[in-house]
C-alpha cells in the first residue's frame, strides 16, 4: 500500500491493517480525484497482492479482493482522533471478536 501511495504522490499519515479490512487516513493531492485513487489502490494492490500470495486467487477465484465500495471523509481539527482512532482499531476489533465468540458459547459444552 505504501508503495502504491507512493506512486501517486499520496501520504499515508496513519492505516492500520485489521483481519478484514484497512483503516487508513490519507492525504491526496488536490489534481486526484478520491474514487480515481481509490479504483487504483484497489485495483493494483489486488493484482500485487493475488501476485505475492498465490494461493489467495484460488481461494478468491475471479472475484474480487476488496469490496466494492469505501468510506471517506474529510479531516479538519478531528484529525488526532482520527489518528487515534486508527492506531486503537485493532485493539477494538479484537475485543468486539472476544465479546461476539463468547454470544455463540454455550456455557456447558464451550460452544455450540
Amino acid at each position: 500500500m505504501r508503495e502504491l501511495c507512493n506512486w501517486k504522490g499520496v501520504e499515508i499519515l496513519e492505516a492500520n491493517a485489521c483481519a478484514d479490512h484497512i483503516h487508513m487516513l490519507l492525504s491526496i493531492p488536490p489534481k486526484i480525484s478520491v474514487s480515481s485513487f481509490m479504483g487504483f489502490l484497489k485495483g493494483k494492490s489486488s493484482l500485487m497482492i493475488f501476485e505475492r500470495f498465490s494461493n489467495l486467487k484460488y481461494k478468491y477465484g475471479n472475484r474480487h479482493f476488496w469490496c466494492r465500495g469505501y468510506y471517506v471523509d474529510t479531516v479538519g481539527k478531528n484529525k488526532k482522533a482520527i489518528e487515534e482512532y486508527i492506531k486503537n482499531q485493532q485493539k477494538e476489533d479484537m475485543i468486539a471478536d472476544q465479546i461476539s465468540m463468547k454470544e455463540y458459547m454455550n456455557p456447558f459444552k464451550g460452544s455450540k
